[in-house]
């Protein structure tokens, strides 16, 4: 079982960057597509961007393409996401998740394990 720790929100103004990571413990990483989710106060989470175990794969979602990049080191077990051209409605907690799969899913059920979250805000 994979435990995940997320790290690298804060504040920042539109227009700005940020790197997010994730850090997965507990073994067999190359086993496990991994995603990023975010969650708006007073919305559903939704998906943002997964990858494949072995990074060759990847799907955004349509609000993020372009703007957003992941990206996973398999030798550190960790997963980031490059946040660049950030906006306000890019305010949320930010959750990594993982699957024991080799492939990508932008569904939430399809993930089992989660991370704690770590909040992004973006100011205008």
């Amino acid at each position: 079982q994979v435990q995940l720790v997320e790290s690298g929100g804060g504040l920042v103004q539109a227009g700005g960057s940020l790197r997010l990571s994730c850090a997965a413990a507990g073994g067999g990483f190359l086993t496990y597509a991994v995603g990023w989710f975010r969650q708006a106060p007073g919305r559903a989470r939704e998906f943002v961007v997964s990858i494949s175990p072995s990074g060759s794969a990847t799907t955004y979602a349509g609000s993020v393409k372009g703007r957003f990049t992941m990206s996973r080191d398999n030798v550190k077990n960790t997963v980031y996401l490059q946040m660049n051209s950030l906006k306000p409605e890019d305010t949320a907690v930010y959750y990594c998740a993982a699957r024991r799969s080799a492939s990508v899913s932008q569904r939430i059920d399809d993930f089992a394990y989660w991370g704690q979250g770590t909040q992004v805000t973006v100011s205008s």
